[in-house]
């Protein structure tokens, strides 16, 4: 394929990277401190990534402030202070603000600009990309920084365009935020992001519908304010966290350290309450590791979950429609979520739980919405919780060309494969970071994997330039080996075997495959070390 010669000259530099984010924005910063050309491109008007689109009413993170940053700076890392562990959406796209304009970053960056083509020549190595406000750049590495939750699943039912109200998807809440006081408003979806959704909008709203189809296991949110002691406590964590954080099986500050089948059951029971009363995700990463690998256990731990939600819902009837039922899935095996109070929403008089498992959403209508035995719900507001096409969906919706014209949304609609989850046969000097088969793609604080996966590409990138390379590709043989060696790691837990996004049972017609690495961490990023150790074995160079 010859490159296009009918727009005006390509822009030419070292790299384009694709998204403002965690990843992106840090994967700039490297490539620039290498004295490398770099170009951002940027949807948003501003970065953030998921905390520029994801403004909806209670996001907030689920990781602990403290170890969602950056750590390859000391004085970045104190020079921020967070007001509480669990801070809200707004702080977060201010510290974001923040890391942008302490690297000078925006200079680079391309705002209100989407990728929508990319093709490899193999003339001369090179990527020639396309974006939505016309630009055509001319570029040696693309690297796809584009979020393994950012492409969301706005057209689910029929009649969507017909309702007479205001419907949209909470990945695409308004800038300027949604009138619901006194509204009869419909909230479809309760992941992590339905929850944080419902439990803040409930008392403002005039009638809350909530419809329900997969109940979640939940777990409480203890949310303290920080002040100067709370920040003297954590800052002075630092180099702790930088050399812990990147070690531990889920990239959080706590691991696992207990084994199921050494202690006695008052032992184990004392080891859940006290992971459930720390009021963060520990339950889930850091109690018993057997729990995603031996049904028995994963059922006991499950049970003790659905004891502390019945004990809070109180209600038989909302019993039945919001906590899982033994034989469903085992507590973890879909993501958790952390709640404030989202369990007693439930017991308030304008909120409704509406199970559609055995009575589907038929289709939306200029009302509201049809169940399918007929029943119509009047709504003045939509709200879809609905989720995200995971890990492969931001770049399938790019028309990515590697070799030959290769698609690489073809190839991921056949078979969702990776090498290490940052690049993918046929695709030279294309590099990726929360995509597939890494633990970045779910299993993971984000700002660990993803630090990881950047400073990564950039040492490859670097050892390739010491080396007279200008085409990185990771081979078939190498392809093949990750892919057998995620496989055999996923195939060994229950997540494996549990229909949820994980594997990408949410969207039809998606290859099934764990999306996320389950061997941990810790030793992905020991993997990934070996390999670099080794010269960066399994990639072709030329």
């Amino acid at each position: 394929m010859s490159k296009d010669t009918t727009n005006a000259p390509a822009t030419r530099v070292d790299a384009v990277v694709i998204g403002a984010g965690v990843a992106g924005l840090y994967q700039l910063h490297q490539l620039r401190q290498q004295g490398k050309t770099v170009l951002g491109i940027e949807a948003g008007s501003d970065v953030g990534g998921t905390w520029y689109w994801n403004r909806y009413p209670g996001a907030k993170f689920d990781s602990e402030a403290y170890i969602y940053q950056y750590l390859f700076d000391e004085d970045l890392y104190k020079d921020w202070t967070w007001s509480e562990r669990f801070p809200a959406q707004p702080e977060i796209e201010r510290w974001m603000h923040y890391v942008t304009d302490r690297l000078d970053l925006r200079k680079d960056i391309a705002f209100n600009s989407r990728v929508t083509a990319a093709t490899f020549h193999e003339g001369d190595g090179r990527w020639e990309v396309h974006t939505s406000d016309g630009r055509l750049i001319d570029c040696q590495y693309l690297i796809g920084c584009t979020g393994m939750l950012s492409a969301p699943l706005e057209d689910r039912f029929p009649g969507q365009a017909s309702f007479g109200g205001t419907i949209f998807h909470t990945a695409r809440w308004p800038r300027n935020g949604v009138e619901l006081e006194g509204k009869r408003v419909g909230v479809v979806g309760i992941g992590a992001t339905g929850i944080q959704v419902i439990q803040t909008i409930a008392p403002e709203v005039g009638e809350l519908k909530v419809f329900v189809r997969t109940p979640q296991f939940v777990l409480p949110m203890k949310n303290p304010k920080y002040g100067p002691e709370e920040a003297k406590w954590y800052k002075g964590r630092f180099n702790e966290l930088r050399e812990n954080l990147p070690h531990s099986f889920s990239g959080f500050e706590y691991d696992f350290e207990h084994s199921w089948a050494e202690l006695t059951p008052e032992q184990r029971r004392s080891v859940l309450e006290d992971c459930y009363n720390d009021g963060s995700l520990k339950l889930w990463l850091a109690s018993f590791a057997e729990m995603f690998s031996d049904p028995q256990v994963s059922e006991e731990v499950s049970q003790f979950v659905r004891e502390k939600m019945s004990e809070r819902l109180k209600d038989p009837k909302l019993i039945d429609i919001l906590v899982p039922k033994p034989g469903e899935y085992g507590f973890g095996t879909h993501r958790v979520p952390l709640e404030m109070n989202y369990l007693e929403t439930y017991l308030r008089d304008n909120v409704e739980a509406v199970s559609v498992r055995d009575n589907p959403i038929s289709e939306i209508v200029p009302e509201g919405i049809k169940l399918a035995d007929g029943t119509v719900y009047e709504l003045d507001v939509i709200i879809l919780a609905v989720g995200f096409d995971a890990g492969s969906g931001a770049l399938s919706r790019i028309d990515i060309r590697g070799r030959n014209g290769l698609s690489l949304r073809e190839e991921w609609e056949k078979d969702i494969r990776t090498t290490l989850g940052m690049q993918k046969h046929g695709f030279p000097n294309l590099f990726m970071t929360g995509a597939p088969l890494a633990p970045s793609a779910a299993l993971c604080n984000m700002t660990t994997c993803l630090q990881q996966q950047t400073e990564w590409i950039s040492n490859l990138i670097r050892f390739a330039d010491e080396n007279g390379k200008r085409v990185i590709e990771a081979s078939a043989e190498m392809e093949d080996a990750w892919v057998a060696h995620h496989d055999e790691a996923a195939n060994a837990t229950l997540i494996s075997k549990t229909n949820s996004w994980y594997n990408g049972a949410n969207v039809e017609g998606k290859p099934r495959r764990v999306l996320s690495y389950t061997g941990g961490v810790g030793t992905y990023r020991q993997k990934c070390d070996e390999i670099a150790a080794n010269r960066y074995a399994g990639f072709d160079m030329a």
